[in-house]
């Protein structure tokens, strides 16, 4: 598949950043417009070189970076579709390349660089921008990552972000002030006396976080009047008759098309059903419910999604490739990926325990639609199905379903009995 195309240079080192005064015009703007309050907690002493661990809700998380690390340096590791045209240009303030969802010990090579440079390394490790505004999975490789570079671990943690530009309906809804933590969870000496568990126990426990909590215990009223348009991207299975793909939203208002119902999106973020019954109020809340959903057809053997598809390849940062049609299916084997590329047929397959998540879009680019990114090592696949009868919010749910149940039943197999 694709022979003969150049792929993105990954081995080549990560650059010290520059054009920083750029940088700093590009993002201070902002981050004072939306009256950004950044506070600081055990950072005293804590200077570069360090490890950056930020949470993933919109493109504002990067400016607010540049305000927390101000006037330092720092690296960013950044998917290859954000290099898109302008690699240079991303490489020369510090970008640092990845395939999502990838075991990648170039990346640890590179961010090790960093870091004997005397600079800061930041990592998004969500590596997707959250779906409803809460914690996405987090890698498991984190604490060992945080134990081989032996520089402080430092988390920020944004709120505000996705009320303001919510993934499946981008934009800016003024939400002003935002907020965000900056917190050293371990210091270098601490990394040497703290067991791996510890180590993630502590970032795990600073990467709770609930926007749409957030903004209701902050009184933060959002007018846009088609805030809720998109919403059924996410919220994809209605929760008064529970038939799946047939949600739609318009202007403030989330409808089943199956049943009718519809539910009012307040001001505050809550949800009102429209017969008086609001089964969920919390928008976090319906989309564990749709997870729990998923859950049991895993357990039970049951989950399987099977889509005719058009598929976009990205070697490198130069543009997409399209590779025309394909079959794509994910069950309990994982993913498979079969199809014709220049008239030569190629299979894809990423098994479970290769995929304890996955990156989706919603209206990729605004013209691609729905779409799920498959990663190897040299490949970078956007798969977009053709079919209507399908939830890329349920496959992603679905894939860290089968990965937990996966290690799980793994896990008691090593077991005494």
């Amino acid at each position: 598949m694709l022979e003969g195309i150049t792929r993105f240079d990954m081995n080549e080192p990560p650059r010290r950043q520059k054009l920083r005064p750029l940088i700093w015009a590009l993002c201070f703007p902002d981050v004072w417009a939306h009256k950004n309050k950044l506070t600081k907690i055990n950072m005293e002493g804590v200077k570069p070189p360090y490890l950056l661990l930020c949470n993933h809700n919109a493109f504002m998380d990067f400016k607010v970076a540049v305000k927390a690390c101000f006037p330092n340096r720092a690296n960013y590791v950044v998917a290859i579709d954000g290099f898109i045209g302008r690699e240079g240009l991303l490489r020369t303030v510090g970008g640092i390349c990845k395939r999502k969802f990838t075991n990648d010990i170039t990346l640890i090579r590179q961010l090790k660089k960093v870091i004997d440079n005397g600079d800061i390394a930041t990592v998004y490790p969500e590596a997707r921008y959250s779906l409803c505004g809460t914690t996405a999975v987090l890698p498991e490789s984190l604490e060992k990552l945080a134990k081989l570079l032996k520089v402080p671990v430092v988390t920020l943690i944004c709120h505000g972000h996705h009320v303001n530009s919510p993934f499946w309906n981008v934009g800016d809804r003024k939400v002003k002030p935002t907020e965000a933590e900056m917190t050293c969870v371990a210091t270098a000496e601490e990394l040497q006396e703290l067991s791996h568990e510890e180590v993630m126990e502590r970032i795990e426990k600073a990467f709770q976080y609930d926007d749409f909590k957030w903004q209701k215990d902050r009184g933060i009223l959002v007018k846009y009047r088609k805030r809720a348009e998109g919403l059924h991207k996410v919220l994809y299975q209605c929760p008064n008759c529970e038939t799946e793909y047939k949600m739609s939203s318009s202007g403030t208002t989330l409808k089943c098309d199956f049943c009718g119902k519809h539910w009012e999106m307040n001001e505050d973020g809550t949800l009102s059903g429209s017969d008086g019954v609001t089964e969920f109020s919390h928008i976090p809340d319906w989309y564990e419910w749709e997870r729990a959903n998923v859950r049991h057809e895993v357990e039970c053997g049951e989950y399987s999604v099977s889509l005719n598809s058009v598929v976009n390849a990205l070697p490198n940062a130069k543009k997409f490739i399209n590779i025309g049609n394909a079959k794509f299916t994910h069950n309990e084997k994982g993913f498979t990926l079969e199809g014709n590329a220049n008239g030569e047929f190629y299979s894809l397959n990423i098994p479970v325990p290769d995929a304890y998540s996955v990156h989706i879009e919603y209206e990729y680019l605004g013209k691609y639609g729905d779409c799920v990114d498959l990663n190897t090592l040299k490949d970078t696949l956007y798969v977009h199905p053709l079919e209507s009868d399908y939830s890329v919010t349920k496959i992603a749910l679905a894939t860290e379903e089968l990965y937990n149940k996966y290690w799980r039943e793994k896990k008691a197999e090593k077991e005494p009995e």
